[in-house]
């Protein structure tokens, strides 16, 4: 990605991979107002913290199952705050540790995935920027990226320029989007303003179930860097760098349901046949990893692979309606839902030692003893003690540049 990272020498510490399945909740969103003048029911119950189970008196409805059970589940009477402390928080904050992370939200159109979504973003930041200011003994550089894949098309949100971006194969960083905008966060108000900017870009349209439709896939993600503000020895230099994905998944429809003609006919397409391929990607792990994974089938499952079974902590969050008219997509919904649960991760700490950072971190050191020296400049003993300092430190920096 553009502005990415510059390393020299470069290597990445053994912190030994974490195994972990998938975090999977299901969000019930009450009955809505088209739902409820037209006198749909509601035929999903979430029974307790971990289970949702379907009531109906239909006959022919019989031979679904009728209960899942996943990580968590949230009833209609849940707050966004409570998914994301719950079904979230956890994930998300493994990037301020060096750990890769990615929140998705998944569901029909009109679920709720992007009222969903945008809590969840703001809420985490938010308790990001608090661990920093709780950690001043580190320096943090946060970065934030946004892209939208509309029609099989990957365009950068925070650029006006509507040009399709190339995907590109980095042997290091995996699958890269190529002159994607990356921005540095200044503070809370410009990644708010970022926000804002991003959301007047993406795409969205009128269909007959949400008038204001996400057309498409929205990426949003944050890359944060963090190093120890003084040089504490090899062992504790080095440079933590992650990013966590906020992924906000168009929804899943069909055209007899969303009357779709023309335009929204094709994008529906378009979204459908990337989240087939999402879904074929998810059974397959699900399964293990013996025989091809089709990452490269839709430029999604491509920029997502390591979020998807790679070096990453993932949560899923399956947004559904309880409406009987939406039962076959709700059902949909839970049978992916059960498929991701079973897909297991491999995040490691992403610790990164560079004789770049180690400089960086010596030449800060010595200007910040400099400064220091010249305070103190009337007492010998201190300018004693101070000058053997400053000494050692500029042979460490004449070693590692040597």
């Amino acid at each position: 990605m553009g502005g990415s990272q510059d390393f020299d020498t470069v290597s990445v510490s053994s912190f030994g991979g974490q195994k972990e399945k998938i975090l999977v909740s299901v969000r019930l969103r009450p009955l809505n107002d088209k739902e409820r003048s037209r006198n749909d029911v509601s035929d999903w119950e979430c029974i307790n913290n971990s289970t949702i189970i379907f009531r109906s008196s239909i006959p022919e409805r019989a031979m679904f199952p009728s209960a899942y059970t996943f990580d968590r589940v949230f009833g209609c009477e849940s707050s966004t705050e409570q998914v994301y402390e719950e079904g979230a928080k956890e994930v998300a904050l493994a990037v301020v540790s060096g750990i890769n992370s990615s929140i998705f939200a998944y569901g029909q159109t009109s679920s709720g995935k992007t009222f969903t979504m945008s809590g969840i973003t703001e809420y985490a930041v938010s308790d990001i920027y608090d661990y920093i200011e709780k950690h001043p003994e580190r320096e943090f550089v946060l970065k934030f990226s946004a892209m939208e894949i509309y029609n099989e098309a990957v365009r950068d949100l925070l650029s006006s320029d509507s040009t399709p971006l190339r995907l590109l194969d980095d042997p290091e960083r995996g699958t890269v989007v190529e002159r994607l905008t990356e921005e540095s966060l200044r503070d809370w108000d410009h990644f708010l303003e970022l926000l804002a900017v991003c959301e007047a870009q993406r795409h969205i349209g009128e269909t007959s179930l949400n008038e204001m439709s996400s057309r498409s896939h929205q990426i949003l993600r944050l890359t944060i860097e963090s190093s120890a503000r003084e040089y504490l020895g090899p062992d504790n230099s080095s440079t933590l760098t992650a990013c966590v994905n906020f992924v906000d998944l168009a929804g899943s429809e069909r055209a007899s349901q969303t009357l779709s003609a023309g335009t929204r006919l094709k994008e529906g397409c378009h979204i459908n046949r990337s989240l087939l391929t999402l879904g074929t990607v998810i059974r397959k792990l699900s399964k293990g990893r013996s025989g091809h994974i089709p990452y490269r089938d839709s430029k999604l499952t491509r920029i997502l692979q390591n979020s998807l079974g790679g070096n990453a902590r993932t949560a899923m969050i399956c947004t559904m309606s309880p409406a009987r008219n939406h039962v076959e997509q709700s059902r949909n919904t839970l049978l992916f839902a059960s498929c991701a649960k079973e897909v297991t991760t491999n995040a490691q700490v992403n610790a990164v030692m560079s004789d770049k950072a180690l400089v960086k971190q010596l030449q800060r050191e010595l200007a910040r003893m400099e400064s220091e020296l010249r305070s103190f400049s009337s007492s010998s003993l201190v300018h004693s003690d101070s000058s053997a300092l400053l000494k050692e430190k500029e042979l460490q920096i004449e070693k590692v540049m040597g």
